[in-house]
């Protein structure tokens, strides 16, 4: 089974708490997304806002992908921390992040990113989601949460074109 390149457009129901948010996210999330936030933060800005996204920001930048991401959507992007970065085998990313590499890194980041917004709900259903590189990559629900690609979600923060789910690893399918 697989789910529609549309995704589910439905609200996201989103406890901090229960979806185990690191906690310099935690309290940002409470402010930007709560209900005394003025604006919901698209993608690019949400995942600046986290502080725990630092080197995915710098290579959505230097693939050129801050406008693709700011627009509309609804995208669903499984942003790896920088702990996730970290343990990439040596030299991985400073390869990726060099001039010459910028459409490899661009297929790398995009290899993150789904059209259409899929919830915690639509992801349980264990449907495998379609990436924008046309990849689709494997969903499956454990004991101790839902892990994409092998990679686990940490986080969901809903931002103004759709969603970001915090993953604990880099996904590697466009190398």
């Amino acid at each position: 089974d697989r789910a529609d390149k549309d995704g589910d457009h439905e609200a996201c129901n989103n406890d901090a708490h229960a979806t185990g948010c690191p906690a310099r996210c935690h309290g940002r999330f409470r402010y930007q997304h709560g209900h005394h936030a003025a604006a919901t933060p698209n993608i690019v800005e949400t995942a600046v806002s986290t502080g725990v996204h630092t080197t995915l920001v710098a290579a959505v930048k230097a693939a050129g992908l801050v406008d693709t991401l700011s627009s509309p959507g609804p995208f669903t992007v499984f942003a790896p921390t920088d702990t996730a970065f970290a343990k990439l085998p040596a030299g991985t990313l400073e390869m990726l992040l060099k001039p010459e590499n910028k459409q490899t890194l661009a297929n790398v980041v995009t290899s993150h990113a789904s059209p259409g917004k899929f919830t915690m709900d639509l992801l349980a259903s264990g449907n495998d989601v379609y990436l924008v590189t046309g990849d689709y990559v494997s969903v499956e629900v454990r004991e101790d949460g839902t892990y994409v690609n092998g990679a686990k979600i940490l986080a969901t923060i809903e931002a103004s074109n759709g969603l970001v789910h915090v993953v604990d690893s880099v996904f590697l399918v466009a190398l």
